[in-house]
């Protein structure tokens, strides 16, 4: 299993976590494959998906779309014998459709993510029965002349680009173009356009974090360009090159982190989690949000954190969930709480979680990009979980 250290922590406490939650997916009574409780899944698992991926609240309606880049400047670092691909969902705000609902993941997806982290006696395409709430590929409802702000979004090392799934649908409904990024052998499963599957293989080589976070954040600089180049070649609406946020969970939070301070492009940015594994060697003058789970509100529980504060000379602000733990900024969080394998440590419901994130998320964003005023710190004051740090 992988052992970059997230957030304080081995990814290999993150892989355990997933794996008890997989099995959580299952229905109660669903036995191995072929038996009767496991032909009767599917009915369970439509029950399930509303519960497993909230409704957004935003006014507006989601359609997702995947994409597949390729940067030809550069060989891949797990991979050396290819250049860097990157596979991408991207969320909008669309006309309104009749189109399906989109799946989580696909069914070879599925599979590849339950055998490594070892899941077994369940349907190899479990994960592929969940329907998200955005429809497939409808019209992008049109742009302002402006154009709309762009979100990029990264995930965990050893998690996909869907364990962010929640947050990018509530950001779509509420206007802003959406980016999940799966960084080339980085996670379990990532499908191209040539039938090709890719597992990690940066878990195999057990990378320094800062050399992990470097490569994503040269990714996300790439996928910004490419994106604001010509949106419509993917499918999204007119974009706006001045409102480009990077928001990150865990490994994605350090790499959100290294792209501020590495690219004037980027006007925000924010880490859900993760150890900084950059931080201390310039500083960053643009907005940034560390947001944590309750232990980032005991001294010295992060060390890097406190680094990156002080590297932090532009608008700033640290805020702490209690009793939130380390998936909890993820889809995962639900997932987890069914089994009663989140941790002693998580004693905040998966719903409450899930909702705080998603409101000071949307706060910092609206705040940041759009000038709305001073909205994070009213939502911070509103939830009674968070607790603000740094002065």
């Amino acid at each position: 299993m992988p052992n970059v250290r997230e957030a304080g922590r081995p990814a290999r406490r993150c892989a355990t976590l997933v794996a008890a939650l997989l099995l959580a997916l299952v229905p109660f009574g669903a036995g191995a494959p072929g038996t009767a409780a496991a032909r009767a899944a599917p009915a369970a698992d439509a029950a399930w998906t509303a519960s497993a991926v909230p409704a957004p609240t935003g006014a507006l309606p989601v359609g997702v779309r995947t994409a597949h880049l390729r940067d030809t400047s550069r060989r891949d670092p797990w991979n050396p014998d290819r250049y860097r691909e990157l596979a991408l969902s991207l969320w909008y705000p669309a006309l309104p459709s009749r189109a399906p609902r989109a799946s989580y993941v696909t069914a070879r997806e599925s599979a590849l993510i339950l055998r490594f982290h070892r899941v077994e006696g369940v349907p190899a395409d479990l994960l592929a029965r969940f329907r998200v709430h955005a429809r497939t590929a409808p019209p992008p409802l049109p742009a302002p002349a402006r154009g709309l702000p762009l979100v990029l979004l990264s995930p965990g090392f050893a998690l996909p680009r869907s364990s962010l799934t929640g947050l990018a649908e509530e950001l779509a409904s509420r206007g802003y173009a959406v980016a999940a990024v799966d960084h080339a052998y980085e996670a379990p499963a990532i499908s191209h356009p040539d039938g090709r599957v890719t597992g990690c293989l940066a878990c195999r080589r057990h990378p320094e974090g800062a050399r992990v976070a470097a490569t994503r954040a040269a990714d996300l600089r790439f996928v910004r360009e490419r994106l604001l180049r010509s949106p419509g070649a993917v499918g999204l609406p007119r974009l706006d090159p001045s409102r480009v946020a990077v928001v990150g969970h865990s490994m994605g939070g350090a790499a959100a982190f290294e792209a501020l301070r590495t690219d004037a492009g980027f006007a925000a940015a924010a880490n859900l989690d993760g150890t900084v594994h950059t931080a201390g060697r310039s500083p960053v003058d643009r907005p940034f949000l560390l947001l944590g789970a309750g232990e980032h509100g005991r001294p010295g529980a992060d060390p890097t954190w406190q680094r990156a504060w002080r590297d932090l000379s532009g608008p700033r602000r640290w805020l702490s969930v209690r009793g939130a733990g380390h998936l909890s900024f993820t889809d995962y969080a639900r997932l987890l709480e069914r089994t009663g394998t989140a941790g002693e440590e998580v004693t905040l419901g998966a719903a409450d979680a899930g909702r705080v994130t998603r409101e000071l998320v949307v706060a910092f964003l609206d705040e940041r990009l759009r000038r709305y005023g001073p909205r994070l710190d009213t939502a911070a004051r509103q939830d009674p979980e968070v607790v603000t740090h740094g002065g």
